[in-house]
């Protein structure tokens, strides 16, 4: 069952609020990638539960972020069907460089998910993994991101593009200590 709202999710598209952690953030990412998993079949070579929603502990968006890595980046037009199938939107690779993204949400203007295909085990692909991982094994600096994020949400609530733009820094030095750059 996909009921987003019964998992604590919905954000207004291209605004900035944060939500207490939310321990059904986890249930919502594996039913969600149950259903890309069957939507997309053996073009999934994995998925991954990214994001600060992957983040034990800390204030997130209340939006579920899902990388799924694919062999080759350009394979990434061929889950368009697939993917609006399970009611997700595309929205190309103009916001990231190397990112397939695709939204799904609620009453129209409201999001509740945002996937991220990308080639598998690429630069983008480790990134991610390697600061969601380092915030995992470090409550410290998950706690120092929280509270960056907390600082930014307030001066960026109405958006969404200065706030992910704001927090780079923090995240190309967490990458960059991770041994990746």
């Amino acid at each position: 069952m996909r009921d987003d709202e019964s998992f604590g999710l919905g954000l207004k598209n291209l605004t900035v609020a944060l939500a207490v952690p939310n321990a059904l953030w986890h249930d919502a990412y594996e039913v969600e990638a149950e259903a890309i998993r069957e939507a997309l079949g053996d073009m999934a070579i994995d998925i991954q539960h990214v994001g600060s929603t992957a983040i034990p502990n800390i204030k997130a968006k209340p939006i579920i972020d899902i990388m799924v890595g694919i062999k080759y980046f350009a394979d990434g037009l061929s889950c368009v069907g697939a993917m609006e199938s399970i009611g997700y939107d595309y929205a190309g690779t103009d916001i990231v460089p190397d990112d397939h993204i695709f939204g799904r949400g609620i009453e129209g203007d409201t999001r509740t998910h945002l996937v991220h295909v990308v080639e598998y085990r690429s630069s983008n692909w480790n990134r991610m993994l390697a600061f969601r991982d380092a915030l995992r094994a470090n409550p410290e600096l998950a706690r120092a991101y929280e509270e960056l994020k907390v600082g930014l949400a307030d001066a960026h609530a109405g958006s969404r593009a200065e706030y992910t733009k704001s927090k780079h820094d923090f995240i190309d030095r967490v990458v960059l200590d991770a041994g990746l750059s």
